[in-house]
């Protein structure tokens, strides 16, 4: 039986398993999107205060912008209309993490500069025309961990529970190919750090034009890491097949360790397993704020609310800026963060009977614009609150897609953290990059593995 019947198999059995919600959405609520709601399922009209109505996004570059560039930033004229501190966050609690809360306890001379709310997030109208047919087409199956009947764009614009708003996330529009450096530097409480070097190459499946969940084989992105730098970690190299049911078929994954030369499987790059040169501060799964398999916890969909979350993060994505002004002890320089007050759906991941994982519990804020994941609260194995991660987000007007810049992750407990994203000496994402699945065969790995 060839994979793609088998996938087949698989999806069909999948959907006999019972699933709160599961069902796709009529016709008369489906109408509602490019209406009262926005095409990919976000509420069109404003707050009546700080958040307004959204118009669509970026739909062009800044005047002298040319693709390749780091990108200007369009809302460099904006000012704080508030800075929150340790000395006054009690009163914005109710628009605040319990993460985001604890960093202002934790460290007195931190704080969050707001800026007026701009709703820039948009996508190419391809993938709108696609989100607004899934809507009443998509499905969840296997309980959860697939989805069956959608193509290119979010398969659920108008989610009806936890799971369906995580797979908008996973299935979110980030053009088909892109290249990238996402150097990270792990932080020491005293600010001490090294870069790593990483250059990474991505080809989606799904987004392919004329693509659908059936057509990939089940495969929803080719995956390619290499270790450039610091020279002991130098040539290591990642390949992943990332699978779009895990449970189904489990991602596939191979590194090559230039000191042994041989080319290995490599099945623990999933879950809770460190990622890599993390020194600890990034699992597996908190790659792309999340990605991989659901089957380990329980996702409750809560509901809305209004966040300070980071967006329109062109200050930390800016040309030539050194790591070190980036990185300070405790927290990313808040002189290049931005914040502002946006809707997302909050989603509440809790650990199953039975299952294994570092996190007792995580709570995920998703912007309902973008479907990125801005915000997470991580609980360890004892309920206790562990970790904060953010996503500074911008808009990539070139594509357009809005996705995060930097992944910045805080352990609460030790006071140290890990950033990911630093491209800012290197050249920016190329959304230009041309490959096909064959240049993510195993095989290639040891040619691409170099000391």
């Amino acid at each position: 039986m060839n994979k793609r019947n088998l996938y087949t198999l698989l999806v069909t059995a999948g959907l006999a398993l019972p699933l709160a919600g599961q069902a796709k959405v009529g016709a008369d609520e489906a109408a509602r999107l490019g209406k009262d709601l926005t095409p990919v399922g976000a509420e069109k009209a404003g707050n009546g205060g700080a958040i307004p109505a959204w118009e669509g996004g970026i739909t062009k570059p800044p005047a002298g912008y040319k693709r390749g560039d780091h990108h200007p930033d369009p809302f460099a004229a904006d000012k704080p209309v508030l800075t929150i501190t340790a000395q006054n966050y009690k009163q914005h609690a109710d628009k605040l993490s319990v993460g985001q809360k604890a960093m202002f306890e934790r460290y007195p001379e931190y704080r969050m500069p707001i800026y007026p709310t701009r709703r820039s997030a948009s996508f190419p109208q391809r993938i709108y025309e696609y989100t607004i047919k899934n809507a009443t087409t998509a499905e969840l199956v296997a309980d959860g961990d697939g989805v069956a009947h959608a193509a290119e764009g979010m398969p659920f614009p108008i989610p009806k529970n936890g799971y369906e708003v995580m797979w908008n996330h996973k299935l979110k529009y980030k053009g088909v190919g892109v290249a990238r450096w996402n150097n990270q530097a792990a932080v020491t409480a005293s600010g001490e750090f090294n870069l790593v070097r990483l250059r990474e190459e991505i080809l989606g499946l799904y987004y392919k034009p004329g693509s659908t969940i059936e057509s990939v084989d089940n495969i929803l992105f080719y995956f390619f890491q290499s270790v450039e730098a610091p020279p002991r970690l130098a040539g290591q190299v990642l390949l992943v097949h990332e699978t779009l049911n895990q449970i189904a078929q489990p991602r596939q994954a191979w590194i090559y360790n230039p000191g042994q030369r041989r080319v290995r499987r490599a099945p623990n790059i999933a879950y809770d397993n460190p990622g890599t040169a993390s020194d600890g501060l990034r699992t597996n799964d908190m790659a792309d704020m999340f990605n991989g398999a659901f089957d380990r916890f329980d996702w409750n969909l809560v509901g809305k609310k209004e966040l300070y979350v980071p967006y329109n993060s062109y200050k930390l994505h800016a040309k030539g800026l050194d790591p070190k002004q980036i990185l300070k002890p405790g927290f990313v320089n808040p002189d290049l963060q931005r914040y502002e007050l946006h809707r997302v759906w909050v989603v509440e991941a809790t650990l199953k009977p039975g299952k294994r994982h570092i996190n007792s519990r995580r709570t995920f804020f998703v912007d309902e614009d973008g479907w990125q994941i801005l915000v997470i609260d991580h609980y360890d194995g004892q309920g206790r609150l562990w970790r904060l991660s953010e996503a500074p987000s911008i808009n990539y007007y070139e594509v357009p897609t809005f996705w995060s810049t930097l992944e910045i992750h805080n352990d609460l407990q030790s006071g140290r953290y890990l950033v990911s994203g630093l491209d800012n000496q290197e050249q920016v994402n190329d959304f230009d990059y041309k490959a096909d699945p064959a240049d993510f065969a195993p095989q290639s790995l040891r040619v691409s593995g170099v000391r």
